[in-house]
């Protein structure tokens, strides 16, 4: 069965709980399950964990508004999967070309730590978003998180996928799935995860899809 993304989701008790909270806290923000961003037709498909407060639950769009997004945005950019290397709001005039970003959990989770029963429940939407994707296509895990529900979606052994990062696991299909630490602001600011290391996981992307496909843009 096909779990389409529905933007009043209220699977996880606890997170609608937290979102409505944060409505009556913030009525301007968006604070509801956050949608993916990009061409559905995408060969390319970022997993991150799941919207920042202030950043995606804010906007309504994923690594838009917050410290995350960032580095993400500027390397989509150097790579020619995005139009602009910034990204503030949803109708910043921003585009994603042959790309498309989701999160293993849809909705700002308290602390930006969901806990496994949500990852597990909010994992039939990824799966929709995975079983799509084209012969050869990429994936782009973006922490632990990501990697894991990924390889949920899929229905394999976490075994068989051990998350490190710049991690390479060929998927049934010809798909290829690629590992990143999350370019969240604790891992820029410590270096765990500089620049290049990033740059690096989005370079090997590019090289497996060769060219940018102009054609394959989000409006």
């Amino acid at each position: 069965m096909t779990h389409l993304f529905d933007p009043n989701c209220r699977r996880c008790p606890r997170l609608a709980a937290h979102l409505a909270a944060v409505r009556q806290a913030h009525p301007d923000y968006h604070a509801a399950p956050v949608a993916s961003f990009g061409d559905v037709s995408a060969r390319l498909l970022v997993v991150g964990l799941a919207p920042g407060m202030h950043g995606a639950n804010a906007t309504g769009r994923p690594f838009t508004g917050d410290h995350a997004g960032i580095l993400l945005y500027a390397t989509l950019h150097r790579f020619g999967f995005a139009t602009r290397p910034v990204s503030t709001a949803r109708d910043d005039g921003l585009r994603l070309q042959d790309c498309r970003i989701t999160n293993a959990v849809k909705c700002l989770p308290p602390e930006n730590k969901p806990t496994t029963a949500e990852v597990r429940s909010c994992n039939p939407y990824l799966a929709a978003e995975i079983e799509p994707l084209a012969d050869g296509a990429v994936i782009i895990a973006l922490g632990r998180v990501a990697h894991t529900a990924v390889a949920r979606a899929l229905g394999l052994p976490q075994a068989r996928l051990a998350f490190a990062h710049g991690a390479e696991h060929g998927l049934p299909g010809g798909r290829v799935l690629l590992d990143s630490y999350h370019c969240s602001r604790y891992n820029t600011q410590t270096r765990r995860l500089t620049e290049a290391q990033f740059h690096q996981v989005f370079a090997r992307a590019r090289a497996l899809l060769g060219s940018a496909e102009p054609s394959r843009m989000q409006a």
